[in-house]
C-alpha cells in the first residue's frame, strides 16, 4: 500500500462513521504565537476543542502536514522525521472512549489487515489527579488484546496536556506494532523494547486543569487522535526502516547518485539530507524564508545541517544538492497544490541558502577544528554563528562528535551583546502549546476585522485583503497588500474609523454558511481549498463581514481604544500594521 492509498482508506473509513473531512492547514499557524509550526492535527482545531462549534460538525477527519523541531536531533534513525503527515479523527463533545478505541482497532485490523497478535497498547495508570484508566483497558481486552499486552504507564507516557499551565487535558491510549519480521511477537509487552513502535495515539480530553492546579471534569469532552503516515506505510510494506518506502526512496536514490555512494553504510547522513530537504521544501511553500528568527531560523538550521552532511558524504561542493531532491519531492507529493504553485520559489530560496553557506562552511570548519582540542567557548561559538553562519545547534553537534562541550551560556551572552534579535527556537521560547484564547487576544481578533475594513474604506481600495496576521495578548500584527507607505493622515483616519465603530456598540454576529452562501452575502475570504463545505462568517453590523474561525467578542463596545503603533513594509507590495487596544 502506498501513501495515497493509505490516506484515502483512512478518510473514507471515517467518512463511513459520519466524520466530515476538513482541509489540510498551513505549517505556519495562523494567529497562534505559542508555536512556530503546526505540530499536530489538533492545532487548527484549538477554538473548537475549547468549546466553539465547528461549521462541519462534531465528527471530523483529515490528514495534516506537521513539523516537529524537537525531533531534529533524532533524525537519522529509521523512524524519526522533521516533517510528517498525521492522520487524525476528532470528536468534539460527541463519542468518547469506547467508540474511539473500536474505530482505531477496526481500521487497523479490518481495513489495513494488521494481525491483532502484532499489536500492544498502553493506558494511563492513574495518580492523585485522575484515576487509573480501567475503562480503556477493558475495551481493549473485549476487542481481543490480551492483558499481557496492555501496559499501564504514568503521566509522562500516557497523558496529554495541558499545553500551557491550564486548559484541556486527559489520559491517552497508545497503540504499538511489533516491528521485526524475523521473530515472533512476544507474549508480554515490554515498553522498553524499541522493536515495539507506536503507530497511533488516542487522546481523551476529559479534564480541564485550572490555575490552582486542580483537574476538573471538562464540560465538553473531546477526542483527538493521530497516526503517522510514514511509520504506517513502512509497517504495511514490511519495512523496519521508514526510508525504504516509496515516499523516501526517490530521494535516497538521488543522494546515492550525487554522492556516488550506497545507502547501506551511509544511512544516517542520507536520511538527514532527505528528511531536511523535504521539510524545508514544505516550510518554504507555506511562506517562510531563511533568516535568523522564528520559522526562518529553523528553516536555515535544517538547510545548513543538510549541506553539512552532504559535505560529509563527499558530495562535491559545486554540485546542486537541493534542486534534484525538490523535483522528486514535488512528484511524490503532487496532491499538494501549495508545493506545485511555489516550485520556483522553493528552488530559488534553497539555492540561495545553499550557495551562501557553502562559501563559509569550509572556513568555519577550519575555525572549529582549530579550537576542538578543548571545549568551545562563547566567543568562538558566536564567531562561528555570526561570521560563518553556523547555527549554535550545529556547533553543539560538531562538538559532541569530538567529545567536547560548548559554552552555551557564553554564546547567549555574546549573542545578546552583539545583536538584538528576537528569541529563536533554539532558546526554547516557542514550546508546543494551544493558541492563546485569552480575553485580550479575543478582543484583538475582532479588532483585526475592523482594521481590515477600515483600510479598504480609508484607502478607497476594495482589492485590499489580509495577507497574514499574528496576535499576542499585547498587540495585533496585520499584513495587507498595498504598494506604498501610509501617510500620517491616513493612519489617523484609519484609527478614527475603527474607534468610531467601537463606540457605536455594534453586535458581533456569527453565521455558519456554505461557501456559496458566504460569497453571495459578500463575506471576505480567500476562496480556495483551505475551506471546508461550511464556514463561520462573523459580521460586525453592516461594516464588516469575514470568514474566520474565531474567537470573537460579542459587541464592539468591549474593545477599548484602538491605536496604531507602527506601519512598515513586510515585503514586496505588502505593508504591516502593529496596533494595540488601550
Amino acid at each position: 500500500m502506498n501513501r495515497k492509498q493509505l490516506i484515502e482508506k483512512y478518510i473514507e473509513f471515517f467518512k463511513s462513521k459520519d466524520h466530515a473531512e476538513i482541509k489540510n492547514s498551513s505549517l505556519i499557524p495562523e494567529n497562534d504565537p505559542t508555536v512556530l509550526f503546526t505540530t499536530a492535527g489538533m492545532h487548527p482545531l484549538v477554538p473548537f476543542l475549547s468549546g466553539e462549534s465547528h461549521p462541519q460538525g462534531k465528527r471530523l477527519v483529515d490528514v495534516q502536514r506537521c513539523i516537529r523541531t524537537g525531533d531534529i536531533d533524532e533524525v537519522g534513525d529509521t523512524v524519526h522525521h522533521t516533517l510528517f503527515e498525521m492522520l487524525g479523527n476528532w470528536s468534539l463533545g460527541d463519542y468518547f472512549k469506547k467508540e474511539t478505541i473500536q474505530f482505531s482497532f477496526e481500521f487497523l485490523t479490518k481495513v489495513l489487515e494488521i494481525p491483532t497478535e502484532r499489536l500492544a497498547v498502553t493506558v494511563f495508570k492513574g495518580d492523585s489527579d485522575a484515576p487509573k484508566d480501567e475503562e480503556s483497558s477493558q475495551i481493549w481486552q473485549e476487542l481481543g488484546i490480551p492483558k499481557e499486552r496492555i501496559a499501564f504507564l504514568g503521566k509522562k507516557d500516557n497523558w496529554w496536556g495541558p499545553a500551557g499551565n491550564t486548559g484541556p487535558c486527559g489520559p491517552d491510549t497508545e497503540i504499538f506494532y511489533w516491528k521485526p519480521n524475523d521473530t515472533l511477537t512476544p507474549e508480554k509487552f515490554d515498553t522498553s523494547n524499541d522493536d515495539w513502535v507506536e503507530i497511533w495515539n488516542d487522546v481523551f480530553m476529559q479534564y480541564n486543569k485550572d490555575k490552582d492546579g486542580k483537574y476538573n471534569e471538562a464540560k465538553q469532552k473531546n477526542i483527538d487522535t493521530g497516526m503517522g503516515v510514514e511509520r504506517t506505510i513502512a509497517i504495511l510494506n514490511n519495512f523496519e526502516d521508514n526510508y525504504q518506502t516509496d515516499i523516501w526512496q526517490p530521494l535516497i536514490k538521488q543522494i546515492e547518485k550525487l554522492s556516488d555512494k550506497y545507502y547501506k553504510g551511509n544511512e544516517r547522513e542520507m536520511r538527514i539530507i532527505a528528511d531536511h530537504i523535504k521539510a524545508t521544501t514544505f516550510i518554504i511553500a507555506d511562506g517562510a524564508v531563511p533568516s535568523n528568527t522564528e520559522q526562518g531560523y529553523v528553516l536555515r538550521r535544517l538547510i545548513r545541517r543538510a549541506i553539512r552532511f552532504a559535505k560529509d558524504l563527499g558530495i562535491p561542493q559545486d554540485a546542486d544538492v537541493t534542486t534534484p531532491l525538490v523535483k522528486e519531492i514535488l512528484e511524490i507529493y503532487d496532491d499538494y497544490d501549495i508545493l506545485q504553485n511555489n516550485k520556483q520559489k522553493i528552488i530559488d530560496e534553497l539555492n540561495k541558502e545553499e550557495d551562501k553557506f557553502e562559501k563559509t562552511l569550509e572556513k568555519g570548519l577550519r575555525i572549529f577544528n582549530k579550537h576542538s582540542d578543548q571545549n568551545i567557548d562563547g566567543k568562538t561559538s558566536f564567531l562561528l554563528f555570526q561570521s560563518y553562519g553556523f547555527p549554535i545547534e550545529m556547533t553543539i553537534e560538531l562538538a559532541k562528535e569530538k567529545g567536547i562541550e560548548v559554552d552555551e551560556e557564553g554564546f547567549k551572552k555574546e549573542f545578546e551583546q552583539h545583536q538584538k534579535l528576537s528569541q529563536t527556537a533554539s532558546a526554547g521560547k516557542f514550546k508546543s502549546g494551544l493558541a492563546d484564547n485569552s480575553e485580550q487576544t479575543t478582543k484583538l481578533h475582532t479588532a483585526c476585522h475592523l482594521l481590515n475594513q477600515a483600510l479598504r474604506e480609508v484607502l478607497n481600495d476594495k482589492e485590499i485583503f489580509q495577507k497574514g496576521s499574528n496576535i499576542t495578548p499585547e498587540r495585533l500584527r496585520f499584513d495587507f497588500n498595498f504598494d506604498r507607505k501610509l501617510t500620517d493622515e491616513e493612519k489617523k483616519a484609519i484609527e478614527d474609523l475603527v474607534n468610531k465603530k467601537i463606540q457605536e456598540n455594534i453586535p458581533v454576529e456569527l453565521e455558519e454558511l456554505s461557501i456559496d452562501e458566504a460569497k453571495q452575502k459578500g463575506a471576505q475570504g480567500i476562496f480556495d481549498s483551505k475551506y471546508g463545505d461550511k464556514v463561520k462568517v462573523y459580521s460586525i453590523g453592516n461594516f464588516s463581514k469575514e470568514i474566520c474561525a474565531g474567537p470573537h467578542i460579542k459587541n464592539t463596545s468591549e474593545l477599548g481604544t484602538f491605536k496604531i503603533k507602527k506601519e512598515q513594509s513586510s515585503g514586496s507590495g505588502v505593508r504591516r500594521i502593529k496596533a494595540v487596544l488601550e
